[in-house]
């Protein structure tokens, strides 16, 4: 069983910036017509904010959760082109992707981000999901304790959970995401455990078994999610390119639900 206050596995769609708004809610509506065989896990689908609303709607009634891949830090003001997390709320958006590794490099998202983003989505009672991870060149300079430890200090240094956050952190090995690569499960499970022990010098670890989930990213697939959940410090995963297609993503979810 998974050491924490949520048995249930958690599973995350990332849809990314892969579909048009109709592929988009051809989707959700595939998704929410298997979701009743989800029982047992806590699905989050992550869709671009340009069809939150519509989604919102296709999924009402389902056990699903709606979610989104980023936020902006304010809750509002003159932020063009932004996104507050109350606006997010007002969709019942409670699970918001933050620090994503393609927003690190792509849009040079800083330690200070992340930090101010997740600062303000516990103050609002919602969850982020904060992904951290390695790079390759990294990996190969057996750098990657270093890199993860200084993501999650820089993230969440000062900030304090309380009895209504929670928190997940996504390990996703940069290296691994879209490349179809598998990783060692013992691997997975070592590292989730130095990030176990990490989030326990900054929260104490009673907080961070009562308030935080540890999922595993990086081309998760119907074959590998089972041996990925296997792991104890697996409590789910964030899946990418695979929750794009309805019948891939439903057989991800019911391998996470059987561990």
């Amino acid at each position: 069983m998974h050491g924490n206050n949520n048995k249930q596995p958690l599973v995350i769609a990332n849809w990314k910036m892969k579909l048009l708004p109709e592929q988009a809610f051809d989707l959700a509506k595939k998704v929410k017509k298997s979701s009743a065989k989800y029982t047992g896990a806590e699905v989050v689908l992550c869709p671009a904010f340009t069809e939150i609303s519509a989604i919102a709607n296709i999924i009402k009634g389902s056990e699903l959760k709606l979610g989104a891949q980023d936020c902006f830090w304010e809750e509002h003001g003159a932020f063009t082109g932004e996104i507050s997390p109350k606006q997010l709320l007002a969709y019942d958006v409670h699970t918001v992707i933050i620090g994503h590794s393609e927003r690190r490099e792509h849009v040079q998202e800083s330690g200070d981000m992340i930090h101010k983003k997740i600062r303000l989505l516990l103050s609002l009672g919602m969850r982020p999901v904060l992904c951290i991870g390695e790079s390759f060149d990294e990996r190969a300079e057996g750098q990657k304790e270093v890199v993860l430890l200084q993501q999650i200090h820089a993230a969440l240094d000062g900030l304090w959970l309380t009895d209504s956050n929670q928190l997940v952190v996504a390990y996703e090995p940069v290296w691994v995401i879209g490349s179809g690569q598998d990783i060692d499960p013992h691997e997975i499970e070592h590292t989730h455990q130095v990030i176990k022990q990490a989030l326990g010098d900054i929260f104490t670890s009673a907080v961070v078994d009562e308030h935080v989930k540890i999922i595993y990213g990086g081309s998760v697939d119907p074959e590998n999610v089972g041996h990925y959940m296997r792991q104890n410090s697996v409590s789910g995963v964030l899946v990418g390119t695979v929750s794009l297609d309805a019948t891939q993503f439903s057989a991800v979810v019911a391998g996470a639900i059987k561990f």
